[in-house]
């Protein structure tokens, strides 16, 4: 039997950091990352960089004590609702630990932690062929908005 455990990290815990940066390069480095590396200068800067978020929160999910799953997440506000949301921003189970319960105990952990808060919602974003992340959504209780947004970007 799978011991699955997740935790809420802490980005200035060097364990956790490392875990989190491992679990990140191996989502690059997948088909729905990108195909590409993490170099190691950008893993410095990402950790610098998330250390400066006030609003930054992440949580791993561990299998058998190895770090398997990851959800790299920032806290926004809704104005509609007055209330503060969490929008999840990376969600990665390395694909040595798939089709054995990660993410949907990494999306449990977070919508526990969500509620734990007082958070009015959770958002995410999917690529539309990701058919297989849009499942375990699915399972666990997210719909496409009413209205369909679109997800845009200025490259700068």
């Amino acid at each position: 039997m799978e011991n699955i455990q997740v935790i809420k990290g802490n980005i200035n815990n060097e364990k956790h950091a490392a875990h989190m940066l491992q679990l990140l390069d191996q989502y690059m480095q997948d088909p729905m990352g990108g195909k590409w590396s993490m170099p190691s200068q950008l893993a410095n800067d990402i950790v610098a960089g998330l250390k400066k978020q006030a609003n930054y929160v992440f949580f791993i999910a561990y299998c058998n004590n190895q770090p398997a799953g990851i959800a790299n997440c920032f806290i926004n506000f809704s104005t509609f609702k007055a209330k503060q949301l969490i929008n999840i921003h990376d969600f990665a189970v390395s694909q040595h630990f798939r089709r054995r319960g990660i993410g949907e105990a990494l999306m449990q952990g977070i919508v526990d932690d969500a509620r734990q808060q007082g958070y009015c919602k959770i958002t995410l974003e999917v690529r539309h062929d990701n058919h297989g992340a849009q499942n375990l959504y699915k399972k666990a209780g997210f719909t496409e908005c009413d209205v369909p947004m679109y997800f845009w970007e200025l490259v700068l």
